[in-house]
C-alpha cells in the first residue's frame, strides 16, 4: 500500500460521510493534514454559515471565511486595521491608533495614522519612545531639536520618512494646498498618541513664578497660555521653508544627520520585473537607530517570496492594492489573512511568511522592524546554498529541479 493511499483511507475514516473525492484530497500535496483541512474536504451544506453576518467585514477577509486547505491550527491574530480604529478629531486634523492594547500581538511597534489640514498643527511635544513615520499623502513641515542642541526643519512629501529619537522635542504642521497624512510607528507596542508629553500640558501645570524665573521674563507674559492641551489645532499655513530654517539657526550648528529620508526616490535594493524592495535602516538613514523599514512593491499576480526575519518582529502597513499573507509557525500552524489599504499585519520574529498580490493593481506596503538593521532570510536562497543531495533526500525533489531554485534571493517572484 502506498503512503498516499494509506493516508487517504485514514482521512476517510476520520471524517465519516465525506465524498470519496473529498477524502482522496486529504493527505496529499496541497492538503496535507489529518483531520483534513479546508473547504475541499467538506460538503456544500456543511460550508454554509447561516448565523448572523457582517458581509462588509467578511467580504474583506475571505481567507478567514474560507482558508486554503494548507492552513492548519491557529495563532494569535496578526491582522488589524486603522479602518476599525476610532478617530480623535479636533480643529486642524485627526488621529487614530492601533497599539498593543487593541492589537495584543504587536508588542514591539505601536502605530498611529494622522491627518493635518493645511496649517493644522500637531503641537510641540516629545515621546518616551522613538517616532518613525512614512508620508502617505500631501505635504508636512517637521521641526526637531536633537539632544546636542542641533535644530532641524524640513518639508516632507508622499513617500518620505522621518525619525525622531525618544526625548527629541518636535512639531508637525500641514502645508498647502491640502495638508498631509502619515503613519507613525513608535518603537514600543504599548506606546500611543494619547500619552504624549506636550508643551501646553507642562506649562499649564507649572507655577507662574517658576515660568518667570525659567524664562527671565514677567509672569504676566504667561497669563493667556492654554490651560488644556492643544494636541492638534488649526494654525496659519507656514511661510517659506528657508525662512523657518534661518529662524532656528543655532550656534551649535546643524544636525550631523538628517532626520528626513526620501525613501521613494532611492534606488531599489532588490528589483525584478515583478516588483521591488527599498530598504531604509541605520546604514543609509543614519539617525534611525531603533527602527528599520522596507517599502515593498509587488506587481499583480506576483508575490513577496517565502522568507523570515531573524532579528525582529515585522509590523506591516498596507498602503495600496490587495494582498494575502500566510504565516507559518511550529505545531505546525499556518494561518492566512487578507490585507487592503489601511490594514496592519504583524509577523513574529523568525516565523516564515509570504505575501501575494491578489488584486489588479500594484500591492504596496511597509515592513517595519524594531532594530537598527534590516535582516532577512530567503527560503530559496537557503535551499540554493544547501548541498543538492540534502534537499533531494529531504523533499523528494528531482535534483534537476533543485538547480532551478533562484540563487540571488530576488525578494519578489512572478506569478
Amino acid at each position: 500500500m502506498t503512503n498516499i493511499s494509506r493516508r487517504s483511507i485514514l482521512a476517510a475514516g476520520a471524517v465519516g460521510g465525506l465524498t470519496s473525492v473529498a477524502a482522496h484530497a486529504a493527505g496529499v500535496f496541497g492538503n496535507p493534514d489529518l483531520p483534513p483541512q479546508g473547504a475541499i474536504n467538506s460538503s456544500p451544506q456543511a460550508l454554509l454559515d447561516p448565523g448572523p453576518q457582517n458581509p462588509a467585514l467578511a467580504g474583506n477577509l475571505p481567507s478567514f471565511v474560507n482558508p486554503p486547505p494548507t492552513d492548519v491550527g491557529g495563532m494569535p491574530l496578526f491582522w488589524s486595521s486603522f479602518n476599525i480604529a476610532p478617530k480623535r478629531v479636533q480643529g486642524g486634523g485627526w488621529a487614530r491608533q492601533v497599539n498593543a492594547e487593541a492589537f495584543p500581538i504587536s508588542t514591539t511597534i505601536a502605530g498611529v495614522n494622522m491627518r493635518l489640514d493645511a496649517g493644522g498643527i500637531r503641537e510641540l511635544h516629545w515621546h518616551q519612545q522613538a517616532e518613525w513615520a512614512v508620508m502617505t499623502y500631501g505635504n508636512i513641515r517637521v521641526t526637531v531639536l536633537d539632544n546636542q542642541g542641533h535644530p532641524y526643519v524640513e518639508d516632507v512629501k508622499e513617500g518620505d520618512l522621518w525619525y525622531f529619537p525618544g526625548g527629541a522635542p518636535h512639531s508637525l504642521q500641514g502645508l498647502g494646498p491640502d495638508g498631509g497624512e502619515f503613519v507613525l510607528a513608535f518603537d514600543r507596542g504599548a506606546a500611543g498618541e494619547y500619552n504624549t508629553l506636550m508643551l501646553s500640558d507642562w506649562l499649564a501645570h507649572t507655577p507662574p513664578d517658576v515660568l518667570a524665573k525659567n524664562f527671565g521674563m514677567p509672569a504676566d507674559v504667561f497669563k493667556n497660555i492654554p490651560l488644556q492641551q492643544r494636541w492638534i489645532f488649526q494654525g496659519k499655513v507656514p511661510g517659506p521653508l528657508a525662512a523657518d530654517q534661518k529662524a532656528v539657526m543655532s550656534a551649535n550648528g546643524a544636525a550631523p544627520y538628517p532626520f528626513v529620508f526620501r525613501l521613494s526616490e532611492m534606488k531599489p535594493n532588490k528589483a525584478t520585473k515583478s516588483g521591488q524592495i527599498q530598504i531604509a535602516d541605520s546604514t543609509n538613514f543614519r539617525v534611525s537607530t531603533t527602527i528599520a523599514a522596507a517599502l515593498v512593491t509587488v506587481k499583480p499576480g506576483a508575490m513577496r517570496e517565502l522568507h523570515w526575519h531573524p532579528n525582529a518582529d515585522e509590523w506591516q502597513y498596507y498602503i495600496k492594492g490587495e494582498g494575502r499573507m500566510t504565516v507559518f509557525n511550529t505545531g505546525p500552524a499556518a494561518v492566512t489573512a487578507d490585507f487592503r489599504p489601511g490594514d496592519i499585519g504583524y509577523v513574529l520574529k523568525n516565523l516564515g511568511h509570504y505575501v501575494e498580490n491578489t488584486g489588479t493593481t500594484d500591492l504596496v506596503f511597509m515592513e517595519i522592524f524594531k532594530t537598527d538593521r534590516y535582516e532577512e532570510v530567503s527560503l530559496s536562497d537557503w535551499l540554493a546554498h544547501t548541498p543538492p543531495d540534502m534537499i533531494a533526500a529531504t523533499l523528494n525533489i528531482d535534483p534537476a529541479a533543485i538547480a532551478q531554485i533562484p540563487k540571488n534571493a530576488p525578494g519578489v517572484m512572478p506569478a
